[in-house]
């Protein structure tokens, strides 16, 4: 076993911009609130600055606008009609790259992102994880619901580096009982400090070692929950199965480290990141400070929250918020015990740029329902591959039906909801 300090070193080694980011986020960090705010306004002005000069999306949008208040708002809509447009004149096109997001509030988007952004993102990560006690080097086990990071080349399918890293992600998109018996026994022997995962995969795990009683390492100080909304339900299970704090996240594909809770349990807006916004009826909009390859200035991510006034006892300097509604997950069970991701769904789509909107519903055990509104509509052929997708992956007796809409009703909450199990 690599000693903790020599992991660290050789992890340096490996990532050494990952490091110099991380170390900028840390400085930003000693600030103080005045401080950090000036700086704020800062990054702002200049990324606005930038987009200005350097995309054609915003040169076209901006004309005219001098006041951030007036500037239009960015809607996924737009993303998808002009992505190319969002792409800067200064990006090196050989190294850009298209991800996309699962569409969690029932529209698929595809973005533009560079290694540069992606050792951001990992750095700013990492200085969320180190809120909880946490240091580089330390060992984290990652439960994650999207194939797409999970395999080789993606956010958490490193191989040897995720090795050196400390991490080791266990691809949680769909489960059984003798896999959260599995899952269990690898927590037990692999000694974590932390656990990061999606909200429903932790609390359906925490509800398996609850139920058998399993022990669980007494090595842990934190479980770091994302990609989904946090029911006080699932924190509960979670501080009881594992004897440590639960932190919540804030952040997307698109727009990551937008805010994580402390352990005095605030959610901090990451102001040296982001800039946020929240409209009359709490509707979200982030500008992100530091994406110069695709600018997103004023962005309806699909979220609702709101600032907060006053400091916390933690000593951070990053001003607070509160959700109010975030992305709703939902679990499919099959008949045959089998329980899969809602990631699973969001990932036969990705791709089908003519799709506006979408929602999965499950209306008996071997049935699932697929409403789209998309221009042209899908094609027999497209429909019949999905079929064959889920035979194969989900269940065999599972029938799919596709139903091609003009409009995808909303929750009386106004959330738009991607996936929708059967209740319990």
């Amino acid at each position: 076993m690599i000693e903790t300090p020599l992991r660290r070193w050789l992890h340096r080694r490996q990532r050494p911009e990952r490091y110099t980011r991380l170390e900028e986020l840390l400085a930003t960090a000693r600030l103080d609130r005045v401080g950090i705010l000036r700086k704020q306004r800062d990054d702002l002005a200049g990324i606005v600055a930038f987009a200005a000069a350097h995309v054609s999306y915003y040169r076209r949008r901006f004309a005219g606008l001098t006041d951030f208040a007036t500037l239009p708002i960015l809607t996924k809509s737009d993303v998808t009609a002009d992505l190319d447009e969002l792409l800067a004149d200064t990006a090196d096109r050989s190294e850009a790259k298209i991800g996309h997001t699962g569409g969690s509030t029932g529209k698929p988007l595809a973005f533009w992102y560079d290694e540069a952004k992606h050792e951001l993102m990992r750095a700013g990560m990492m200085r969320s994880y180190m809120g909880s006690g946490w240091r580089p080097g330390q060992k984290i086990l990652n439960f994650w619901g999207a194939r797409q990071d999970t395999v080789s080349g993606g956010v958490f399918g490193a191989g040897y580096g995720d090795f050196i890293a400390a991490e080791r992600t266990i691809a949680a998109h769909e489960y059984t009982e003798r896999q959260l018996h599995a899952w269990a026994d690898t927590l037990l022997r692999y000694q974590p400090v932390l656990l990061q995962g999606y909200a429903s995969i932790l609390a359906e795990l925490a509800r398996f070692v609850i139920a058998r009683r399993l022990p669980m390492p007494k090595s842990l100080i934190g479980v770091y929950s994302t990609a989904e909304v946090l029911e006080d339900s699932q924190r509960e299970l979670m501080q009881r199965a594992f004897s440590c704090s639960v932190f919540n996240q804030y952040g997307s594909r698109e727009i990551p480290n937008i805010a994580c809770e402390c352990r005095h349990g605030n959610m901090h807006v990451f102001t040296d990141m982001v800039f946020l916004e929240s409209a009359a009826d709490e509707r979200l909009l982030i500008t992100s400070l530091t994406n110069r390859l695709m600018p997103m200035i004023r962005y309806e991510i699909g979220d609702a929250g709101r600032l907060l006034d006053g400091d916390c006892a933690c000593g951070s300097p990053f001003p607070l918020m509160a959700m109010s509604m975030c992305r709703q997950n939902d679990l499919i069970r099959t008949s045959g015990g089998k329980t899969v991701h809602p990631s699973y769904f969001n990932k036969l789509l990705y791709g089908m740029t003519q799709i506006r909107q979408y929602q999965w519903q499950q209306t008996a055990p071997d049935r699932i329902v697929l409403s789209v509104v998309a221009s042209p509509p899908l094609s027999d052929d497209t429909a019949g591959s999905l079929q064959e997708n889920i035979h194969r992956d989900v269940d065999a007796t599972m029938s799919l039906e596709l139903r091609q809409v003009d409009e995808i009703p909303r929750t009386v909450s106004g959330k738009h909801r991607f996936v929708i199990g059967l209740p319990d």
